[in-house]
């Protein structure tokens, strides 16, 4: 299929699945109803205005913006790192980030202001990011990196574990537990304009990495020899990817298999060049999320089934088949 092509359909794809998320709820509002309640508003306190422009347009956005982050940044984990079983969180940036937002609310911090909890996910993202540049080093190979992301990915996990185990509060151990299964319920435009700047940041951090994720197929001294440098395409990498999983951790939980489900399914049709995977996986992560948030309000919707728990469980079987035919041709 042609690149122009294959960006087009999954463009409409993403503006259809957009469409429907806005349209999907458990308010039954008419199509006529609810376009004119986004696009002109209605007076004060018009409950469909509120449902379309406070509930279902953020979710929307979030769905879009958080698939885009996680897809892009598992194209460009797998493209620098040459493995198709690298995804996001194989730099730690997403465990951080659950481990702050965890201890935020384990402290209470989280039922100070709306804020609380995205933004001590932050933290941790960023923390992350320091102990890994930290360890890796400006000169660390591929290997070091994801080590120390390993490493660090390991830490936040146990000492997210530790504050479960030791937790004197019930209520505060469900929340953590319920808030790590991802979701984009209950978000608004506040949680958008938080994620946004950072998305954008660390999407333009990463997609020019393009042209030097094309030299790097034929090997490290290969594209070293054709100007690629492998020390800042290292960094930009690593920030970029956890300012888009950060962000995305941030707003709407731990959401995984995003990033290792998509641009396997998009590789083939790209031709395996990494500078076109990039755009096409982060339409492609849209298209996931914004459909799994879909299906999560159709399958259950009197039940709360969380966004995180269905795309593990699409997920995971491809994982399996992965390493299976991995294992198959003898990677």
């Amino acid at each position: 299929m042609k690149f122009p092509v294959l960006i087009g359909a999954l463009g409409l794809l993403v503006a259809g699945l957009f469409a429907a998320s806005l349209l999907v709820g458990p308010a039954a509002i008419g199509l006529s109803e609810s376009l004119s309640a986004l696009i002109r508003g209605g007076a004060d306190g018009d409950a469909v205005a509120v449902v379309m422009r406070e509930v279902r347009l953020p979710r929307a956005l979030l769905g879009a913006m958080v698939g885009a982050a996680l897809g892009l940044s598992g194209a460009a984990m797998q493209g620098f790192l040459r493995n198709p079983l690298a995804e996001p969180g194989l730099i730690g940036t997403s465990a951080s980030a659950a481990l702050g937002a965890v201890l935020a609310i384990q402290t209470g911090f989280a039922a100070a202001f709306t804020l609380a909890l995205p933004l001590s996910a932050l933290v941790g993202a960023v923390l992350s990011v320091l102990l890994i540049v930290a360890l890796a080093g400006p000169r660390g190979s591929a290997l070091v990196l994801i080590l120390a992301g390993i490493a660090v990915s390991a830490l936040a996990g146990a000492c997210t574990a530790l504050v479960l185990n030791l937790s004197p509060n019930p209520y505060a151990a469900a929340e953590i537990v319920f808030w790590m299964m991802g979701s984009l319920a209950d978000r608004s435009m506040t949680h958008v304009w938080l994620a946004a700047p950072l998305m954008a940041l660390g999407a333009a951090m990463i997609l020019p990495m393009g042209r030097g994720l094309n030299a790097l197929t034929l090997g490290e001294d290969a594209a070293a020899s054709l100007g690629v440098a492998l020390g800042r395409m290292r960094l930009m990498l690593v920030l970029g990817t956890a300012a888009l999983v950060g962000a995305a951790t941030a707003v709407a939980g731990a959401i995984g298999f995003v990033g290792l489900v998509v641009p396997h399914i998009l590789r083939p049709l790209v031709g395996a060049l990494p500078s076109r995977l990039l755009p096409a996986s982060a339409l492609g992560g849209a298209a996931m999320v914004l459909a799994a948030d879909i299906a999560v309000r159709l399958i259950a919707p009197d039940r709360d089934l969380k966004l995180g728990v269905l795309t593990a469980l699409v997920g995971a079987p491809f994982f399996l088949h992965l390493i299976w035919r991995t294992r198959s041709e003898g990677i």
